[in-house]
């Protein structure tokens, strides 16, 4: 809509847009969280959690309608069938660049219930938008390392409940948890640091969906696999809102949860082992994928890059 001004100035007023946008609905959060903090009652808080998420509806929806005003994007998005706003999902989704977030917040937004992602537990003091999150029952990590264990071995498992008592809040309202398994996002660079084996993609770091299984597995309806392509090559969020991406395909496949993934991936090496094939194999296929949405044929992919694919890309 806005095309016909500068780069510069529609990224300005984009900026503009998504920081009142996020301020209005930030500030129509704060006092329904305090009244659900108050009365603690379960019936009494599903009904302020079911406002709180209509907040949030319309928070992403502020943010959408920006975005329209601002870019003028070709959507090409394949697979939104059949999804539910009263089903439980787990969505899982290569990661290239920042605007990624706003593409599935964008795709997703009314069509399964709102996205939440697992948030190390110092975010909480980002300004405005931890106390947001905090708001909105996202679910804060804290994860101790190894060297800390060593030296305090009564915390070890600590994480695990403390992560447990954070999803326990999920069971009365359908819920979206939503996990870049590439645990960063895809650069050249990193992808040659690592030896990647995949033509498009880091290797999937499978602790962290793993951990979601071992904590609220069986409450999970579905598994969203999520691929996301930039036809043009992605691009920063900068260059996002300023309207030079101008083509987005989104490529969504529904994955039935089976017994397979549903182990202690924690404690049981066995079924770890089993579960990082599992990943491994659904990122070769995702690989194929975005060869498939870029238009490449195996003409144009060189043969060192095809004879990669067997080897073994799992990191825990």
């Amino acid at each position: 809509m806005l095309h016909f001004l500068p780069k510069t100035i529609i990224g300005v007023l984009a900026i503009l847009w998504l920081t009142g946008n996020t301020f209005i609905w930030a500030s129509c959060l704060y006092p329904v969280t305090l009244l659900k903090v108050i009365f603690r009652i379960k019936f009494v808080t599903t009904f302020f959690n079911i406002i709180l998420n209509g907040i949030a509806f319309m928070w992403i929806a502020g943010n959408n309608l920006g975005l329209r005003l601002t870019c003028t994007i070709e959507w090409n998005v394949q697979g939104l069938e059949g999804l539910r706003m009263d089903k439980w999902y787990l969505v899982i989704c290569n990661h290239q660049s920042w605007p990624d977030i706003v593409v599935l917040q964008k795709v997703f937004n009314g069509k399964i219930p709102f996205l939440k992602f697992f948030l190390k537990k110092e975010l909480i003091w980002v300004p405005i938008l931890g106390p947001a999150w905090w708001a909105l029952d996202y679910p804060f990590m804290k994860r101790y390392s190894k060297s800390l264990l060593e030296k305090k071995p009564h915390l070890k498992g600590k994480d695990i409940e403390i992560t447990k008592k954070a999803c326990a809040k999920f069971k009365d309202i359908p819920v979206s948890i939503m996990n870049f398994v590439e645990g960063t996002r895809f650069t050249r660079e990193k992808h040659d640091r690592q030896q990647s084996p995949y033509r498009n993609l880091l290797k999937p770091k499978s602790g962290g969906i793993g951990f979601v299984f071992s904590t609220i597995g069986e409450q999970l309806t579905s598994i969203i696999n999520v691929t996301i392509v930039y036809p043009e090559g992605s691009r920063t969020f900068w260059e996002f809102l300023c309207g030079k991406v101008t083509k987005i395909a989104v490529d969504i496949e529904k994955i039935p949860i089976t017994e397979n993934l549903l182990g202690d991936y924690i404690n049981d090496p066995h079924h770890r082992e089993q579960f990082q094939q599992w990943l491994n194999n659904l990122w070769q296929e995702k690989d194929r994928k975005i060869d498939q949405m870029l238009g490449k044929s195996e003409s144009d992919i060189p043969l060192t890059q095809v004879s990669l694919e067997k080897q073994d890309a799992i990191e825990v």
